[in-house]
C-alpha cells in the first residue's frame, strides 16, 4: 500500500526575474536573482528542481508556503513560467509576489508595491501580459540609471555591475529577502513601511 505525504498547498510564488546562464551573472537585470540566492542559502533551500520553464524551489516562511521561481525563459519571457505556475497550483494573481530590478531608483535602493505598472521592464511587462494584470505585488532593486541618455536601455541592464555595485546590490538583496518574509509574516504594508 501507498502512503501519500499530507503536503500543505502553496499558498504564494515568488517569482525572481533574471537570465540564465553565466554571462549574466552579476548584470543589473539579474538582481532578482541575486535574491533568490540569498533566500535559498538563508533558508537551506535548493531552487533546482525544473518545472514551469524555470527553476523553482519551496520553502515555508511566516508560515506561509511559498513556491520560488527562478524563469528560465529569458527575461522578455517570464510570464510564461508564472502563467504556468498559477495555474498548476491555483494561485490567485495577489499572490505573485515578483522581485526585480529598477533603474529608476539609485543603485541598492528598494522600492515595495502592492502592484502597478510594467515601467518599461521587460520582464514585468509579459507577466502582466499573459497573467492577467497589474495587481501583483512587487519588489524592485535599483540599479541605477544609464549615464547618458544616448545609452541603449538593453545594453545598460545586461552590463556587469561595477564592485561599488556589486556591494549596493548584495546589501539590497538581502533586504529584499528579508521584506519578502516580512510580507510572509505580517503582510505587505509592513514590509512597506520598513523597506521603502
Amino acid at each position: 500500500m501507498f502512503f501519500r505525504r499530507n503536503v500543505e498547498p502553496i499558498e504564494w510564488i515568488a517569482v525572481f526575474l533574471g537570465n540564465p546562464g553565466l554571462r549574466y551573472d552579476n548584470t543589473r537585470h539579474n538582481a532578482g536573482f541575486m535574491v533568490a540566492d540569498i533566500i535559498a542559502k538563508e533558508a537551506a533551500v535548493k531552487i533546482i528542481r525544473a518545472k514551469f520553464s524555470a527553476l523553482t524551489g519551496t520553502v515555508t516562511l511566516g508560515g506561509k508556503r511559498v513556491l520560488l521561481v527562478k524563469p528560465q525563459t529569458y527575461m522578455n519571457l517570464s510570464g510564461t513560467s508564472v502563467r504556468q505556475a498559477m495555474k498548476f497550483h491555483r494561485v490567485s494573481l495577489q499572490n505573485i509576489l515578483v522581485i526585480s530590478d529598477e533603474v529608476s531608483l539609485p543603485p541598492g535602493k528598494l522600492r515595495i508595491r502592492r502592484r502597478g505598472s510594467s515601467g518599461g521592464h521587460n520582464g514585468l511587462r509579459d507577466i502582466i501580459s499573459k497573467c492577467g494584470g497589474e495587481d501583483f505585488p512587487r519588489i524592485r532593486l535599483g540599479v541605477g540609471s544609464p549615464p547618458h541618455e544616448d545609452y541603449v536601455m538593453a545594453d545598460w541592464v545586461l552590463s556587469k555591475l561595477t564592485d561599488e555595485e556589486i556591494a549596493l546590490l548584495s546589501d539590497a538583496a538581502l533586504r529584499a529577502a528579508a521584506a519578502l518574509e516580512m510580507t510572509m509574516m505580517q503582510g505587505l504594508d509592513s514590509a512597506m513601511a520598513k523597506y521603502n
